[in-house]
């Protein structure tokens, strides 16, 4: 076995790195509150660009607020970039993102303390609002919208501009943190999984296949509100009848097609929503995901017939529009056939999959090879305060991605 086969992280290193990163903003109930632009933001922003430094780092801030710490290689070569976000959902875990993030600091580490160099610059990137409107992975892949500040206008009013200067960004000048692949080579993030199916399949790694499309839909369903017990049945036009049929389809055009695509009704409002009264109107979303957008054109097909069919039948007027739509990203399959070598190298199990949320490497894989690397969450629970990956589950995925990046360096 090679000097570099016997490289390992260190895990405690790292479990202490997620624990202090975990205090900043950390909640009674153990969960983490630390939102974009936020003071603890600030706070852990500043914890993070120290760490890189004590890494052997040099560290920069784009216009978009991004963290970007450097490590040079030893030849003239686009950058291999790795990382994700530490911003929170309001009441958040202590893994989504910072996992990421902690484990590419400690790849670094790892690499300086052995006297080693990449071919390739490593680059760790902590990016800005990914829980919001991920305006760092987008500003780097130039999909940003820059003519509209008010896009990413914060909820609670705050313009974007203030914030992005509190975090040493500048929106005036977000065009120039926009890269290509001639700046980076590839990108990798390490992240937990989100969900059971890794804990199920009782495998270690979760091999990422492309982070789906997302369709997502407004629908109205507009009947006639009347008295509940004067209407006879057949003389009824009632519009959450009509939703609770809608529901059931929506399930049912999700697995009347093989295939690992999903939808979700998440939403659902009740006009007038009083016990006496026939409901006159119901408002939902309809969230449907694959990573084929033939796949998913045939679930949108399927839905419109059965809205109609669903309308006819009910005496209702159902109205669909669509509300956001995000392109798939697949990635690389050089970087995928990594991943898995490097698993059989290591002896941990493996599992191609895709990812069902939305995650930095989407805007990234839009301009530069793209790949992810998951580690469980037990019991499938993330954006809580019981998120939890084990320090061995963590420092397993942390070694898988040293060893894929030096892979990827010898390949690309």
């Amino acid at each position: 076995m090679g000097t570099a086969t016997q490289l390992r992280i260190n895990r405690d290193r790292l479990q202490q790195r997620l624990d202090t990163l975990a205090a900043i903003g950390q909640l009674p109930d153990g969960g983490v509150r630390r939102t974009a632009y936020s003071v603890e933001d600030l706070a852990a922003r500043q914890w993070v660009k120290e760490s890189m430094q004590t890494a052997g780092m040099t560290v920069n801030i784009d216009a978009a607020g991004n963290i970007i710490g450097r490590y040079d290689g030893s030849e003239d070569l686009p950058a291999i970039a790795t990382g994700s976000h530490i911003d929170t959902v309001p009441t958040g875990g202590r893994y989504d993102g910072a996992l990421g993030v902690l484990a590419g600091i400690e790849v670094v580490a790892t690499l300086n303390e052995s006297g080693q160099r990449l071919r390739h610059p490593l680059e760790v990137i902590v990016f800005t609002d990914e829980e919001g409107e991920m305006m760092g992975s987008k500003a780097m892949a130039g999909t940003a919208k820059l003519s509209d500040p008010e896009h990413f206008r914060r909820l609670d009013g705050e313009a974007i501009q203030p914030c992005l200067q509190r975090v040493g960004g500048d929106w005036d000048a977000l065009a120039i943190a926009q890269r290509t692949d001639q700046d980076i080579a590839a990108y990798l993030e390490l992240h937990v999984e989100q969900g059971g199916v890794l804990e199920s399949e009782q495998c270690q790694i979760g091999v990422v296949q492309g982070i789906v499309s997302l369709q997502r839909f407004q629908v109205a369903i507009t009947g006639r509100p009347n008295h509940a017990g004067t209407t006879p049945m057949p003389l009824r036009n009632d519009a959450l009848y009509a939703a609770s049929l809608l529901v059931a389809a929506v399930h049912d055009v999700a697995v009347d097609i093989p295939g690992d695509q999903v939808a979700t009704v998440g939403l659902l409002n009740v006009m007038p929503n009083a016990p006496n009264i026939v409901p006159g109107r119901v408002e939902l979303t309809i969230d449907m995901r694959d990573l084929s957008l033939e796949t998913l054109s045939q679930m949108v097909d399927g839905l419109k017939q059965r809205i109609q069919a669903i309308a006819a039948s009910t005496g209702t007027h159902i109205e669909l529009q669509p509300q956001h739509f995000v392109e798939p990203t697949l990635a690389s399959p050089v970087v995928q056939a990594a991943i898995s070598t490097v698993c059989e190298d290591l002896q941990l199990t493996h599992y191609s999959m895709p990812s069902r949320a939305i995650h930095d490497a989407q805007e990234i894989g839009r301009f530069t090879a793209m790949g992810m690397i998951f580690v469980p969450s037990q019991a499938g629970v993330s954006h809580a305060e019981d998120e939890y990956t084990s320090p061995e589950q963590c420092a397993q995925g942390a070694d898988v991605l040293l060893h894929t990046l030096l892979r990827l360096d010898d390949q690309l």
